[in-house]
């Protein structure tokens, strides 16, 4: 049964939110302030453990004590890359893609149908199951092993969590090695955007991505730009 984090100080509507989790059955958490969801979710080196792992974050952005992009970036800097679904009240495309490149794995703006976020809740669930499903075993990337059953990235000794945003890229990439992967499909079907929307956030995780396969970030071999079209990763790729 996956467990739900819901972090929101609207009292209705946390309790309206809860209710309808716990009806599709998830097990949910609520708390109300930004810093004691901080402390749950990053909990500092010497504590004991919070609480039981959380499979899912439903964050509020505009949170008394620390809000939710701070949240979320603290989260993925302290290496906790927990799926994330932010709510906020403000909609412009914009706004998704500020909470998009924060490190959230999806974002609806408020107000929205209860019907909409459980579909989202489960649409976040069903893609971190697909970003682990089956690849036919470990893929090597380069010089790079990797293990998407655990979104983890081996290279030599050295380990890398990968967040539910990049293993999607990089699954998709992989499932369509040696082809061109236009923007277009991978905001469609990694960031769940309009396939029109303008935003960097793609350029940004591909970026990300060279950082962790790469020998040279800066002349990448593996992960290559087709200009005006998008991206292609080679196809010198090979199970383990």
């Amino acid at each position: 049964m996956p467990r739900v984090l819901l972090v929101e100080d609207e009292e209705h509507l946390a309790a309206g939110i809860r209710f309808n989790l716990e009806l599709d059955g998830y097990e949910v958490e609520t708390i109300a302030d930004g810093l004691r969801a901080l402390e749950r979710l990053v909990p500092a080196p010497d504590a004991t453990a919070p609480g039981l792992p959380i499979d899912l974050v439903v964050l509020d952005v505009m949170l008394p004590g620390l809000d939710g992009f701070q949240i979320v970036e603290r989260m993925r800097e302290a290496g906790n890359y927990t799926a994330v679904l932010m709510l906020t009240a403000k909609g412009l495309p914009e706004d998704v893609v500020e909470g998009l490149e924060a490190g959230a794995d999806d974002y609806l703006p408020k107000p929205f149908d209860l019907p909409v976020l459980l579909a989202r809740v489960k649409g976040l669930i069903r893609r971190r199951e697909w970003a682990r499903g089956a690849t036919g075993g470990p893929v090597r990337v380069g010089d790079s092993l990797v293990d998407f059953a655990n979104l983890e990235l081996r290279k030599g000794e050295a380990v890398t969590r990968l967040t539910l945003l990049e293993a999607m890229l990089l699954k998709l990439l992989v499932e369509r090695r040696g082809q061109v992967v236009t923007k277009a499909e991978i905001l469609e079907k990694v960031w769940n955007l309009n396939p029109d929307t303008e935003t960097r956030a793609v350029d940004n995780f591909v970026m990300r991505l060279r950082r962790h396969l790469e020998k040279d970030a800066r002349n990448p071999q593996l992960l290559e730009t087709v200009r005006g079209v998008g991206y292609r990763l080679s196809d010198e790729l090979s199970p383990r």
